[in-house]
């Protein structure tokens, strides 16, 4: 059987541990496919161009983020959700910052990994939600997290979200402080690809979709779960068991058009897009 090579760009997180698991099982060679992993460390900024350029067939992006660079001309359609549940990210500043209240943060520089990230889009949408408004000349790209904990303690910047668990090592060393939280208000990772790959192979993107949903639900009954990950991942014991005891991932393909539409009325409230789109101009439609 010829093997079908799919490029799936994602970030080097922990919620990708079950894909991981799954090509070291050798579960997609089994499945006919030849996946290609591309790491991403730059987060949905960097897979939206990816996708753009093609060279990635797919990714695993934050809902917001494949949400508005589908609507602002990226040629893909997402093609199935990936975790259901909603995203922690934490609210950092600098060690030596004198930024210390959570209601002080949205008249500072903020650090972001790229323009249409989630480090950009959620400061934008926590602010609408506290009857605030970001303007654009407040965000510095950073590139990476590694380039926000630079910026941060040298002091150009003053403020980065990143997903929580994540950053919280560098919490825990003293290298970022974390001054609050916020939690998106809808299921926070997608799978998109471009239309191109799903065009020229959409049985293979289907095979692909099924190995990932089998692998995530049964990473979710693997009682050692929570160890496998901190061991993977740096992550302390404690907080990698409370990180999966508040994370599900999906199972199959459905994306509700509900939560689609909630997501865009965000965006447009926010200002970040613009126009009458529907849920269907989003997903690519069987």
């Amino acid at each position: 059987m010829t093997s079908i090579k799919i490029r799936l760009g994602g970030v080097p997180e922990h919620f990708n541990y079950p894909i991981h698991k799954a090509v070291k099982e050798g579960r997609f060679s089994e499945a006919g496919i030849d996946l290609e992993w591309v790491n991403c460390p730059g987060g949905t900024g960097q897979m939206n161009q990816a996708l753009r350029d093609e060279t990635c067939d797919a990714c695993i992006l934050l809902t917001e983020g494949i949400i508005t660079d589908i609507l602002r001309g990226n040629s893909s359609r997402i093609v199935s959700g990936y975790v259901k549940s909603p995203l922690i990210w934490g609210v950092h500043t600098g060690v030596k910052s004198s930024v210390r209240e959570y209601d002080d943060i949205f008249d500072q520089t903020i650090a972001i990994s790229r323009t249409g990230s989630g480090s950009h889009l959620m400061p934008t949408v926590d602010a609408l939600m506290k009857g605030r408004q970001l303007q654009e000349e407040q965000f510095v790209i950073v590139n990476d997290i590694d380039g926000a904990i630079k910026s941060l303690n040298e002091g150009e910047t003053d403020i980065f979200y990143w997903e929580k668990f994540t950053t919280k090592p560098y919490v825990d060393e003293g290298v970022l402080r974390r001054v609050g939280e916020f939690i998106t208000p809808w299921p926070c990772f997608m799978i998109a690809a471009t239309e191109s790959i799903i065009a020229r192979e959409p049985k293979a993107l289907d095979k692909m979709l099924r190995v990932i949903h089998r692998s995530c639900e049964e990473f979710m009954q693997t009682p050692d779960a929570p160890v496998l990950i901190s061991d993977e991942y740096g992550i302390a014991h404690k907080d990698a068991k409370y990180w999966f005891h508040v994370t599900e991932w999906a199972t199959d393909s459905w994306v509700s058009n509900k939560m689609l539409l909630s997501v865009l009325f965000t965006l447009k409230e926010a200002g970040i897009v613009e126009g009458d789109a529907e849920g269907r101009d989003l997903v690519w439609v069987r």
